[in-house]
């Protein structure tokens, strides 16, 4: 994905349509819905021509592996031999570190999502969220996806009565673990991008 006159150019793994908008549209993956039709320049790295530091973008990376991290046993408890989501949440943090490329981190971001394919419900969505959370290290509003499927792998692990309430203490730990650095920076993008997110951020 690059940013061109302010728009996203996709060219990365995104997720189906099934969880998104519907559309489906896109590579193979479908469209990455999660990501605004013009690009935010406070989630552009500086050398991109946005307003980003490279600090700021692993501070991003780091909490999205985190709120990835935290429903991985949803997945892990009926595919515990497929490492695909965890080796995603280790490779974002290994790019914060500066130990692995944007490219291989994001290669395993795509390698998660594909552990989705045929299960559904919180597994499904706990992968997603291992997937998005190594993309942040391509784009940084990737950040979002990983916390927006992190609350809906919650909300779908519990009886439908107790999905919402679920879903919002889920959303509180998330923003207990924001570095102070990039709170405000993540909460105006939540405000800004919580209909493309399925309104969990309410």
């Amino acid at each position: 994905m690059r940013l061109v006159i302010g728009r996203w150019h996709h060219g990365h793994p995104g997720v189906t349509g099934e969880e998104g908008s519907g559309t489906g549209v896109g590579n193979s993956w479908g469209s990455a819905v999660i990501l605004p039709s013009v690009a935010d320049p406070h989630l552009v790295t500086v050398r991109r021509g946005g307003t980003l530091s490279d600090a700021d973008h692993h501070l991003l990376a780091l909490w999205a592996a985190h709120c990835a991290e935290h429903v991985l046993g949803l997945f892990e408890a009926v595919r515990p031999e497929d490492r695909r989501p965890r080796e995603a949440i280790e490779g974002g943090r290994a790019w914060a570190r500066g130990e692995l490329g944007m490219m291989t981190t994001r290669a395993l971001g795509g390698h998660a999502m594909g552990a989705a394919r045929d299960l559904t419900g919180a597994p499904r969505f706990a992968a997603y969220a291992a997937g998005q959370a190594a993309c942040v290290a391509h784009v940084a509003a990737h950040d979002l996806g990983a916390a927006a499927y992190a609350i809906k792998a919650v909300r779908a692990s519990v009886a439908p009565a107790d999905a919402e309430a679920a879903g919002r203490a889920e959303c509180r730990w998330q923003r207990e673990q924001l570095p102070d650095e990039v709170r405000a920076l993540v909460l105006v993008d939540q405000r800004q991008r919580n209909a493309l997110c399925w309104n969990v951020f309410d």
